[in-house]
């Protein structure tokens, strides 16, 4: 059975998708811009599956929200994909009928698993479909559902998808009114952060990144000793006890000593507006939502794409700050101490360039994307 939470009486816009946060993040922002709009939060209708992040995340937002049994099909033949098929095929007729008693205007595809049966359901029953891709190079639920779509929003020009209109990924609300210069202060006092210090935020997502995780872990090793630097290093999830021992030893070892390196380990950082405000410069993945709120801030960064991710769709996300002069681009494959420490060390020493970074991460950036895309919703909800 679906399952469904406080399902409005009146709906006016379903927004499909979900899975990681990369998704159900600018699909929120998309529904609080349609908020803005003039729609009551109880006319928007958030379609995720049973496994996703969305579960959690919405009804936190304050969305009615239903989820959808199954999973997502392998992109290799397989057993398990006979299962999932089916799996698809019932979700299928959970989105028929719910798009059937809620009767919206349009339907918004995200993109990951759910996006599909919503999306198809809504194409069956005659209900305008918009696409909002986030990544430069679209997921294949996106590139699907596109050929049926009225319009596909997309984050990076050039991105390959039918009747596209450039917006911008949407960001979260906290990250797109930051106001760094006002907050920095505040922000680095709490971290313990002396204002002559050069902040380095390096994370990889809930989970972590391994190779950034080394990376880091080895640079604060070797940077111990040094007065005009601090790190805040967010391992995540898988890394957090192998690697338990060297944080500890390294944190007895400098503690909040003025002459030394500060090295702040944290499993999960739960306040990223913050971390942005706070920092010169991250080391982090290349992820769509990262990209777009790196720009939105106006942080310098060292992108460090997810290898094998589809389409290597990091790599190009990562292309638009790269090519803007805002980051620089390093392959997983080739991170190791002595690489960060080559690429850190004359960012440290040139606060001039951080700057520059910073200003031309703000120049690429889509600060109204939310409501770029919700205008289009708007519209082909009317058309």
């Amino acid at each position: 059975m679906a399952k469904v939470t406080s399902a409005p009486p009146k709906c006016w816009a379903v927004i499909a998708g979900g899975g990681t946060a990369g998704h159900v993040s600018p699909g929120l922002a998309i529904a609080q811009a349609l908020v803005d709009a003039g729609h009551g939060a109880e006319s928007i209708h958030y379609v995720g599956s049973e496994r996703g992040i969305e579960a959690r995340l919405v009804p936190e937002s304050g969305f009615a929200l239903t989820l959808l049994p199954g999973r997502g099909i392998k992109r290799k033949l397989t057993l398990d994909n006979v299962g999932a098929a089916w799996g698809l095929v019932r979700a299928f007729v959970h989105a028929y009928r719910l798009l059937g008693r809620l009767q919206p205007r349009v339907v918004v595809a995200l993109g990951g698993y759910a996006s599909v049966p919503a999306a198809f359901a809504a194409i069956l029953r005659r209900i305008p479909v918009v696409v909002a891709e986030q990544n430069a190079v679209p997921g294949l639920a996106n590139r699907v559902v596109g050929r049926f779509a009225k319009a596909c929003a997309v984050s990076f020009a050039g991105t390959a998808l039918p009747r596209s209109v450039l917006t911008g990924n949407p960001v979260r609300e906290e990250v797109r009114t930051l106001d760094r210069p006002t907050a920095r202060l505040v922000a680095r006092a709490a971290y313990g952060v002396e204002e002559a210090q050069v902040l380095v935020a390096a994370f990889g997502g809930s989970l972590g990144a391994r190779r950034i995780n080394d990376a880091v872990l080895g640079l604060a090793e070797s940077w111990r000793d040094r007065g005009d630097v601090a790190i805040r290093h967010v391992i995540g999830e898988l890394d957090w006890d192998r690697l338990a021992e060297r944080v500890a030893a390294l944190t007895d070892s400098t503690g909040p000593a003025p002459s030394g390196l500060r090295y702040t380990a944290v499993r999960y950082e739960d306040d990223m507006p913050s971390l942005y405000a706070a920092a010169d410069v991250a080391v982090c993945r290349s992820g769509a939502s990262s990209v777009a709120e790196l720009a939105v801030v106006g942080l310098a960064s060292v992108l460090v794409p997810l290898p094998g991710a589809p389409g290597d769709h990091q790599t190009a996300n990562a292309r638009a700050l790269v090519d803007a002069g805002a980051a620089m681009l390093v392959a997983d494959a080739t991170l190791d101490t002595a690489l960060l420490a080559s690429i850190l060390a004359p960012l440290v020493r040139d606060p001039a360039a951080l700057a520059r970074m910073s200003h031309n991460a703000e120049a690429v950036a889509h600060q109204n994307a939310a409501h770029a895309v919700a205008e289009i919703v708007e519209e082909c909800a009317r058309g």
